[in-house]
C-alpha cells in the first residue's frame, strides 16, 4: 500500500512564494515495501551531502545550513517514518522551515540548493490528483464512494439517495422486467429504469455541486448507460466499471477506479496534443523555452505541459521574462522550466506535469497561449 500525503494548491503557492537562500529541495526515490527503508534512508543522507557540497561551493554560511542538516539527520534516524512510504519522498527545507511530502509518482532522485524551491515534481499532484467519486449502482443497492490518493476509500452518506429501485419507483426489483407496480399498473422497463436513475441524479446534484472530480459509474448494463444519459454532473466519466458491485469491497472498487482515472488522464493528454497542434497554426502555441518564459511572465499562458523530470538551469528575469541559461546548477540559478510553471500557475494557467513522450513537440515543455505573441 502506498502511504501518500500530497501538497494542496495552497501549499504549492506558499512554497513558490519563498525567496532566499538556502532553500533546499530533495527528491528521493523510495519504496512502499518496509524492508527497503534502510536503502531509502541512506539515499536521503547521500543527497544531503550533495546539498552541503553545493552550499559550500557557493559560499553559503555554514550556520544557515546547520538547522537543515540537523532536521534531515533526525528524519534519516526516524525508523517509524521510513516504514510507511510511497514512490518518492520530497523534502523542502530552509533554516526556518522543514516539510515533507510522500508522492505516488516515481521521480528521479535530485538535490538542489537555491534561493527558491524546485517544485515541478509536486505539480504532478495538481495535474492528476487521483481523486474521484464512484457510484455503484444496481437494482438492489446504491452507494457513493469517495476515492482519494492518501486516505482509504469511504462510503458517503447522501441525503435523499434512494437505497434501491423499490424505494425510488415503488416497484420491486423482481418485477422490473415485467413492468408491474404495486398497484398492478403496467410500466415500461426503460421508463422504470429512467425514473430510478433520475431519482439518484436528483439526490446527487446538490451533493456534487461545485466539485470537479470525476464521477465513475460501477454498474451492469443497461443501468450504467441509463444513468450516464440522465446525469446532470458535468464530470461524469464516459468509462464504466462493468458488473454488479453491491458486495465488492471498497479497496477493490478503488483499484478499479484508479484504472479508469488513468484512462481519463490519457484522454486528456491526447486532447491537449490536438489542441496544441491547432493553436500552433494560429501562432498561439510554443515549445520554445525562452518564448514560454516571456509568455508566463506576462500572463499569456493558458495551459502549460512540461517534463516532470527534465531540469535546465538558469534564471528568468522578473520584469521581461528573458532567460539566461547556466552551464551547471548553482545557488545563483534554478530550474528554468520550474520557474515558468510557477509563473504560469500564479496567473491562473493550467499546469500539466507529464512525461517527455506526452509533451507535444517532444521538448521539455509545450505552452498553449491565450493570445498570439
Amino acid at each position: 500500500m502506498l502511504h501518500i500525503d500530497l501538497p494542496s494548491r495552497a501549499d504549492i503557492e506558499r512554497l513558490a512564494a519563498h525567496r532566499g537562500a538556502p532553500a533546499v529541495s530533495i527528491y528521493v526515490k523510495t519504496h512502499p515495501v518496509t524492508q527497503h527503508g534502510e536503502t531509502d534512508r541512506l539515499e536521503l543522507a547521500r543527497l544531503m551531502r550533495e546539498v552541503v557540497e553545493q552550499a559550500e561551493a557557493a559560499g553559503i554560511d555554514k550556520r544557515a545550513m546547520q538547522p537543515i542538516e540537523s532536521a534531515v539527520r533526525e528524519l534519516v534516524d526516524d525508523h517509524e517514518f521510513w516504514a510507511v512510504q510511497a514512490n518518492t519522498l520530497a523534502v523542502l527545507a530552509t533554516p526556518d522551515s522543514f516539510q515533507t511530502f510522500r508522492l505516488p509518482n516515481k521521480i528521479q532522485s535530485r538535490a538542489e540548493v537555491s534561493d527558491r524551491f524546485h517544485l515541478k515534481p509536486l505539480l504532478r499532484s495538481l495535474t492528476f490528483p487521483h481523486t474521484a467519486y464512484v457510484l455503484t449502482l444496481s437494482l438492489g443497492a446504491v452507494r457513493l464512494i469517495e476515492i482519494s490518493p492518501d486516505l482509504p476509500p469511504e462510503e458517503l452518506e447522501v441525503p435523499g439517495l434512494p437505497k434501491d429501485v423499490e424505494e425510488a419507483t415503488g416497484v420491486e426489483s423482481r418485477n422490473i422486467s415485467r413492468g408491474t407496480g404495486r398497484d398492478g399498473q403496467s410500466l415500461d422497463e426503460a421508463e422504470l429504469l429512467t425514473r430510478y436513475v433520475r431519482r439518484i441524479d436528483t439526490a446527487l446534484r446538490p451533493f456534487l455541486r461545485g466539485h470537479e472530480r470525476p464521477l465513475i459509474i460501477a454498474a451492469a448494463e443497461p443501468l450504467g448507460s441509463h444513468f450516464r444519459s440522465v446525469s446532470s454532473y458535468a464530470n461524469t466519466a464516459r468509462q464504466i466499471i462493468a458488473g454488479n458491485h453491491d458486495r465488492t469491497p471498497l479497496h477493490e472498487i478503488a483499484a478499479a477506479a484508479r484504472k479508469v482515472l488513468d484512462e481519463i488522464y490519457a484522454d486528456e493528454i491526447r486532447d491537449l496534443k490536438r489542441l496544441y497542434e491547432e493553436r500552433l497554426g494560429e501562432h498561439r502555441a510554443t515549445s520554445d523555452v525562452s518564448q514560454a518564459a516571456r509568455a508566463a511572465t506576462f500572463g499569456a499562458i493558458d495551459t502549460l505541459i512540461f517534463d516532470i523530470d527534465d531540469v535546465e538551469h538558469g534564471t528568468v528575469d522578473d520584469t521581461d521574462g528573458r532567460v539566461s541559461f547556466a552551464g551547471a546548477p548553482g545557488v545563483d540559478n534554478y530550474g528554468i522550466v520550474d520557474e515558468i510553471a510557477v509563473r504560469a500557475l500564479r496567473t491562473g494557467a493550467r499546469v500539466v506535469a507529464a512525461r517527455r513522450d506526452d509533451i507535444p513537440g517532444g521538448g521539455s515543455l509545450a505552452a498553449i497561449l491565450r493570445y498570439p505573441l
